[in-house]
């Protein structure tokens, strides 16, 4: 089962979906699609400690972490 982890100002959001299942799959791209449009950053696990950002949903990813954009001032 893989999964996306939404962060955000009061603390995360987390989808499971499977990545066999075409249905669950799309909604997950779409999700994706919508939070990385409104600006949020994604990124993929890649090994012990490392991760790295991804630009386009990978549906074999088994966890995504989304961030949001920082604002300072």
């Amino acid at each position: 089962m893989a999964i996306q982890i939404v962060m955000d100002r009061t603390g995360d959001s987390r989808n499971f979906f499977n990545a066999n299942d075409a249905q669950e799959l799309a909604k997950a791209e779409q999700r994706f699609c919508e939070l990385t449009k409104v600006g949020f950053t994604a990124a993929v696990r890649t090994g012990a400690g490392q991760v790295s950002q991804i630009r386009s949903f990978d549906p074999d990813a088994e966890e995504t972490v989304f961030f949001p954009r920082l604002v300072g001032g």
